[in-house]
Order: structure tokens, then C-alpha cells, then sequence
């Protein structure tokens, strides 16, 4: 049986347009802090920390996020995912997603950080009923190490599974073992150190908004040298990877393609979620 070091349990509901927490539950080094409205629109925010400051060796954690019909929800972090040395046994989360047709759920945690012989593993599953929405990010950013080295990490290892009315619909799996490969080479990182992914999933995904994230991708990369894609999936929806030398650049290019999606699919101006 596994002993966590946090666990976390959200269940959420609508109630006369606006979304609220039917059960909150956490225990150990994870904690949610109170739900924040932006807007008038009823859509939630709650920020996910982890008090104990990063993730440790053998640190294993766990969360479980529902979203009823109609409810609408933005999860975030408090900070970045700090992933330490992890000399005898790796760190990992396990994430369990489910969403009822109508719902919709954005996931957007600040950037996964892995310092020198640090071994993580992350997994996240999403079942999702037809007519729900899931928006999710992510971005890998290397730690720093005494001698400056780029990938010092041991192994990191991020799989998205999501299930569409019970049959599997997306497999991401992203594994960089930097003593096995040559990161910085062609097919991993190409040369840069930095990667951002966007996975969505809606039936409002149309070619003419892929279009305009694509060139809202391309109008935002500014000056610096970035490649980036995006790509229909086999369901509704799409996916979108960044590779750059910052942190900032992909940021700020997801931001852009956020705000322009809850424009479109929401009807709604996302607010700043930044937390310094």
C-alpha cells in the first residue's frame, strides 16, 4: 500500500450558475487554498500548494479532481513544481481527472523544475464524458547545478492518458534520461532547454481557431529563436509544443493562446493568475 506524502480530493458542482466545491479533502503536503471568482461569470480558481517547499526523495503524491455538469473551474499552482536531488528513490504525482459531459476544467500549473539527480515521475488520466472541455499546460524547465550543466537530472518522466467516454483517445508521454540520450540533439530537445506543451480537448475545436493559434504562436515568439507546433488530434481538439531557452518565452506564448481560447470558447477574458 502506498504511503502519500500529500493527497488531495476536489469535487465540484454547479449550483445556480455558479461553480462550487461539493467535497474538498487534503491531508499531509498538499493543500488547496480557498476558491477565488474573478468575474461575475461563476467560474472558480483554486490554488494547489505544496507547503513542504519541493518534492523530495521517494515523495509520492496523489490528487482527485471531479467536475459535475455545468461547472466550470481553473486549477493552478502557487509556485513552480520543485523536484530535488532524489538519491535512493524517485519522486512522483498521480493525478486523476474526471469530467461530466458539460463541464469544463483548465489546468495550468506554473513550470515543473528538475535539479541535478533529480528522478520524477508524473501521470496524469482524464476521463472525460462527450461535451466536457479539458485545457491542459505544462512546461519543463531545467534546474540549476553547481558546474552550470543544463540536464543534471536523473530521469523526468510526464504521461497525459485521456479517455473519451471510456475509450482511449490521447497517449502523451514525454520521458528525457539525460545519461541514456543526447537531450540537446535532434528528436529531444534540438538544441534548446526549455519545453511547453498545450493539450486540449473540445468539441468546439474548429480549423479556424487552430489557424489563428497558430498565428497568434507565430505574431508572440518574438525576436527569439523558438520552434513550436500545433496539431489536430484524433478527438476534438489539439495539442501544441514549444521549444525554447526560457521560461518566459513559452509563458508568455501560452498565455496568448489561453486568453485567446477562453475568449472563444468561454466568451471570457482569463485574469492574470501570476503570484509575485
Amino acid at each position: 500500500m502506498t504511503k502519500w506524502t500529500g493527497e488531495l480530493s476536489l469535487s465540484l458542482e454547479d449550483r445556480g450558475g455558479r461553480t462550487v466545491a461539493r467535497n474538498v479533502y487534503f491531508q499531509g503536503a498538499f493543500k488547496v487554498m480557498r476558491p477565488i471568482y474573478h468575474d461575475d461569470s461563476g467560474m472558480v480558481c483554486y490554488y494547489l500548494l505544496n507547503p513542504g517547499g519541493g518534492y523530495l526523495d521517494g515523495d509520492r503524491y496523489r490528487m482527485d479532481i471531479t467536475v459535475d455538469s455545468g461547472a466550470r473551474v481553473t486549477l493552478t499552482t502557487q509556485s513552480a513544481t520543485k523536484v530535488y536531488k532524489t538519491p535512493t528513490d524517485h519522486a512522483q504525482q498521480e493525478t486523476t481527472i474526471t469530467l461530466r459531459a458539460g463541464s469544463y476544467l483548465e489546468f495550468l500549473p506554473d513550470p515543473l523544475i528538475a535539479y541535478r539527480d533529480a528522478h520524477y515521475r508524473q501521470k496524469n488520466i482524464v476521463h472525460m464524458e462527450k461535451g466536457a472541455t479539458f485545457l491542459y499546460t505544462d512546461i519543463l524547465t531545467p534546474g540549476w547545478s553547481p558546474d552550470g550543466g543544463k540536464f543534471t537530472y536523473n530521469t523526468v518522466q510526464l504521461i497525459n492518458e485521456i479517455y473519451l467516454d471510456g475509450e482511449p483517445a490521447i497517449f502523451d508521454h514525454i520521458k528525457l534520461v539525460p545519461s541514456a540520450q543526447t537531450v540537446s540533439g535532434l528528436g529531444f530537445m534540438e538544441g534548446y532547454t526549455h519545453l511547453g506543451s498545450m493539450i486540449a480537448v473540445g468539441e468546439q475545436t474548429t480549423d479556424e481557431l487552430i489557424d489563428a493559434l497558430h498565428d497568434l504562436l507565430e505574431s508572440t515568439r518574438g525576436e527569439k529563436e523558438v520552434k513550436f507546433g500545433i496539431s489536430r488530434l484524433a478527438v476534438p481538439g489539439f495539442s501544441i509544443r514549444i521549444l525554447a531557452s526560457k521560461t518566459g518565452q513559452i509563458e508568455k506564448m501560452l498565455a496568448a493562446c489561453h486568453r485567446k481560447i477562453s475568449e472563444e470558447w468561454l466568451g471570457l477574458t482569463p485574469a492574470s493568475l501570476r503570484k509575485y
